[in-house]
């Protein structure tokens, strides 16, 4: 369109005129006398704005999207480390409280036997012939060579080397290892010895034999045995529970009987453990020994139902009057 005087003054008109109507419409309100013009414009131009919208929303939220992402990323990455976090607190947490009970049960455990001792963690196991593991503390702490190891449960070992800041300790199971031994409540001695490696793997052979030094007295399945003590309280103090017996064998010329034991310390699961820095003030004999276990209930027999007609009760005929019964029959001669 050419710009020209006409067209300028009919442009001014027309502006002339919107404005004169916005300005009738705002003032009159709900009851502007343009209401009607107002609707059949919304009418008329309100699908072509909806259609407009839909095209340019997307590519507006596609921009958005695009300008935030480095955000969104940023928040991914916060919440996943806050995430780990809390799931390492957790661990760390149930981690702490495991060995607060081991440590509570070991301290029970040397409270017993009138030990002294200083508690440490296995770190980890020895990787060559012998059967060993290393604890966390050392000649710093006031570890010395040939001091007893314990557990919770019983006797671990003995300790053989020492560091500044660790210890080996040489497993009950090693089959160089030698323990002067006791059976629960009696005066027989006797030697455990190790089975070595084999007995740790999940064989059905047991880690442990006893021999008894007096191949004629007692023995039996389930009883159980104690440390007997070492002279001068090293390498191993008394009264430490060993194991259980399980199976007796005796040698072809008889001679001789060998025990096979049970011991009460898992080894492959060893994690809080002690070592006893003094000796007991006395003998505690079988005070550490844990409390026997009850033997199963016997279910009582149940009595016999009293049967509810005699075993001829197809017999219509009634029994003679004063007649006995077989069982009440007078013996002969009384």
């Amino acid at each position: 369109m050419k710009d020209t005087r006409r067209t300028r003054v009919v442009l001014g008109a027309l502006l002339v005129v919107a404005l004169a109507m916005i300005t009738i419409d705002h003032r009159g309100g709900d009851d502007s006398p343009l209401r009607g013009l107002r609707g059949i414009g919304a009418t008329v131009f309100g699908p072509v704005e909806r259609a407009s919208a839909s095209v340019v929303r997307p590519v507006t939220d596609t921009f958005e999207t695009i300008g935030d992402a480095p955000g969104q990323r940023r928040r991914a990455d916060r919440l996943e480390r806050e995430n780990q976090e809390l799931r390492e607190r957790l661990r760390g947490a149930r981690i702490d409280e495991d060995k607060a009970a081991q440590l509570q049960r070991l301290l029970g455990t040397a409270g017993m036997g009138g030990y002294k001792i200083l508690a440490g963690q296995v770190i980890s196991a020895g990787q060559g012939f012998e059967d060993t593991v290393t604890i966390d503390v050392g000649s710093r702490s006031g570890v010395k060579r040939d001091m007893t190891v314990l557990s919770a449960e019983g006797l671990v070992g003995r300790v053989t080397r020492v560091g500044p800041a660790t210890a080996t300790v040489l497993l009950a199971t090693d089959q160089t290892s030698s323990i002067g031994s006791r059976l629960e409540g009696s005066k027989e001695i006797g030697i455990v010895q190790g089975g070595g490696r084999r007995g740790l793997g999940g064989q059905s052979e047991t880690p442990l034999r006893f021999q008894l030094l007096d191949a004629a007295a007692p023995i039996h399945v389930g009883q159980r045995i104690v440390t007997l003590g070492s002279q001068g309280q090293r390498p191993f103090v008394p009264g430490v529970p060993i194991g259980v017996v399980e199976r007796i064998e005796r040698s072809t010329g008889g001679l001789t009987r060998t025990a096979y034991v049970r011991p009460f310390v898992r080894f492959t699961s060893l994690d809080v453990v002690a070592v006893v820095v003094a000796p007991p003030k006395k003998n505690p004999r079988d005070a550490v020994l844990p409390p026997k276990p009850k033997p199963p209930a016997t279910p009582s027999a149940s009595p016999s139902a009293r049967p509810s007609q005699s075993p001829r009760g197809d017999d219509p005929s009634p029994r003679p009057s004063g007649s006995r019964s077989p069982s009440t029959e007078p013996n002969a001669g009384d």
